[in-house]
């Protein structure tokens, strides 16, 4: 929960402007706006790496002013946007093992834990080598694969859908729908509208340090005003659909099904 929340960097920008906001337990919410606007400060505030000047945030029950980041990273895990910012270890094994033991898991749950998570991002191949010889994709899934294998109640993942391509993306939307289904409160910030509208969150837009918007992923999307004051681009089928709104199609479709449904129903309309 954020209580009228600020923030202000040394350099003087002001990053969060009395920012109110509540996220409930196994909610999926993507954060959205232009550079500068706010989303990866607001996410550094939920696992303490960064604190507020004035207001509060309280991440399960815990006043985030007065805990240590190793106390919340045990609730909330934050998936950096430049992967390497997670990495010091010597090998790919180790780097998500050191979260685990740090927090007294036995050996063999680490290797346990590290092993499915090294599988499920399709890097344990890599097991044995240095991070840092990585590609850009495969650094940003082990970064995910740090933080998901000691598997917070609170995932925040910063623009997780760069540097992948379509596969890979395809798969980390899977992953998490998978960590919603089971009760995780997943928020991503994001440039990725396509990748948005697909998952279907709860939409926050962020513009200056401020909430511009907060609702469903329908309403926010397909709104021109909305979107523009967060200065991103609506979802290409909103786009092309909205140019066709006069004759007589529905602008708020968010994926290829809908759109078929959505012609099909014109021209049957048309034929009668």
């Amino acid at each position: 929960m954020f209580e009228s929340v600020h923030y202000i960097y040394p350099s003087k920008v002001h990053a969060l402007r009395g920012v109110s906001l509540e996220f409930r337990p196994g909610e999926l919410v993507a954060l959205m706006g232009e550079n500068g606007s706010g989303k990866t400060t607001l996410l550094k505030h939920i696992n303490g790496l960064l604190k507020p000047v004035k207001g509060r945030v309280i991440v399960e029950g815990i006043d985030t002013r007065t805990a240590s980041v190793a106390q919340l990273s045990q609730v909330a895990g934050l998936v950096f946007q430049n992967a390497e910012e997670m990495f010091f270890e010597s090998n790919v094994f180790d780097e998500v093992a050191f979260a685990l033991r740090n927090f007294g898991y036995s050996e063999e749950v680490v290797r346990k834990r590290v092993e499915w998570a090294l599988k499920f991002f399709e890097l344990d191949t890599y097991s044995s080598q240095s991070p840092f010889l990585l590609s850009g994709g495969e650094k940003k899934r082990l970064a995910m694969a740090i933080i998901l294998a000691w598997s917070p109640r609170i995932i925040c993942l910063d623009e997780p859908t760069i540097g992948q391509d379509s596969l890979q993306k395809e798969k980390m939307k899977h992953m998490i729908k998978m960590l919603n289904t089971q009760g995780r409160t997943v928020l991503l910030a994001t440039h990725d509208v396509e990748f948005v509208a697909e998952l279907r969150p709860r939409v926050i837009l962020l513009s200056k340090g401020e909430v511009v918007a907060d609702g469903k992923c329908e309403e926010i999307l397909t709104d021109e005003t909305l979107v523009k004051k967060a200065s991103i681009l609506m979802p290409q089928l909103v786009y092309a659909f909205k140019r066709l709104e006069d004759l007589g199609f529905d602008s708020r479709v968010l994926d290829v099904d809908e759109g078929v449904r959505q012609v099909l129903k014109v021209l049957r309309h048309e034929s009668v």
